[in-house]
């Protein structure tokens, strides 16, 4: 079988965890990495063998061996290059949320529709297990109509620490359960209600709370509270239910299904998107790499996720957070 030669472009955290998840994938081999900051390239190539480094992604995309690019900028950086990236014919991985514009999200969209390359966005949720079963439920029938979703995302302070001087937590997390109801209900997002918080001082609010209305006439509500105390022994407390007229769909997928408790306190490691198992990356993470090279393999586009639907949860999040700002239902 084909071996593909990929690069990364961008290596904050989820750079790193993308070039651990990918020295899993069978076939693929880790060829390229790019970022501006010279020191981190050369503790990743060290780290994982990569031979080829750049500071300049243009550079990057013109080597002609490269095949396809993972991309984890931030999320007002994805743009530019993918749209570089699908201009130089490379297959294209890209984080999400796709975009920080629904314009920029609507450039990407062409591009990538008028591309013969494979296009992507990783909404690692619909490569949960838990999520994916719920799916093929609901399309099988078993709760009847969709009339009412709900989703928390929640998470301990020192984590939302991290991230809330660049994004906040509605378009940060509830992205994930905003695509997670479009997909289960095959229904469109009408308007959004949304209320957030200030606690601290950063750029974004600590914690967002949305109502959606769904075109189908389904209530959704989600909660994505990014201060939880430092002492929360889990990372994420991720759940979701979904109500139908004729049964109901519970998804808990956090403490208490690994807990372990030491001299130091209780934690609950990650056992669903990116644990190591044998020493070897695993999970949702790795499932979601491991399916994109293999459409780039076959030459399949992949379905499990369209551009289309990734940029309707961005555009919805977005009227979320406009509603927060404004007071105002937004509709969509």
């Amino acid at each position: 079988m084909k071996t593909i030669k990929h690069g990364i472009i961008g290596l904050g955290w989820f750079g790193e965890m993308h070039a651990k998840a990918l020295s899993a994938v069978p076939n693929v081999e880790l060829h390229s990495i790019c970022t501006r900051t010279e020191s981190k390239l050369k503790d990743m190539a060290g780290e994982f063998d990569v031979p080829n480094t750049y500071t300049d992604y243009h550079k990057m995309l013109a080597d002609p061996e490269l095949d396809s690019v993972s991309i984890t900028t931030m999320w007002d950086q994805h743009k530019d290059p993918s749209l570089a990236a699908l201009a130089a014919g490379k297959h294209v991985f890209l984080e999400k949320p796709m975009a920080s514009t629904v314009e920029d999200c609507d450039a990407i969209v062409a591009a990538a529709n008028a591309s013969d390359a494979m296009f992507m966005v990783g909404h690692i949720c619909r490569f949960n297990p838990r999520y994916a079963a719920a799916k093929a439920e609901i399309e099988a029938g078993k709760i009847g109509k969709i009339i009412s979703m709900y989703a928390r995302r929640n998470l301990p302070a020192w984590v939302g620490a991290s991230v809330l001087d660049k994004i906040g937590p509605i378009i940060g997390d509830g992205v994930h359960d905003t695509d997670l109801m479009l997909w289960f209900s095959q229904s469109k997002i009408v308007s959004a209600y949304a209320q957030t918080v200030q606690v601290r001082d950063f750029a974004n609010p600590d914690l967002g709370q949305v109502m959606y209305r769904l075109e189908n006439g389904a209530s959704c509500i989600l909660e994505s509270v990014w201060c939880l105390p430092d002492t929360t022994p889990f990372q994420i407390d991720e759940r979701l239910e979904v109500i139908g007229t004729e049964g109901s769909i519970s998804i808990h997928d956090t403490h208490p299904n690994f807990m372990i408790v030491d001299k130091d306190g209780s934690r609950c490691p990650d056992t669903t998107y990116w644990p190591e198992i044998h020493g070897q990356a695993s999970g949702a993470l790795r499932d979601e790499l491991a399916y994109f090279a293999n459409c780039v393999i076959k030459g399949e586009a992949p379905s499990v996720i369209t551009p289309e639907e990734s940029r309707a949860a961005v555009q919805a999040c977005l009227a979320a957070e406009e509603s927060a700002r404004t007071g105002e239902v937004v509709k969509l």
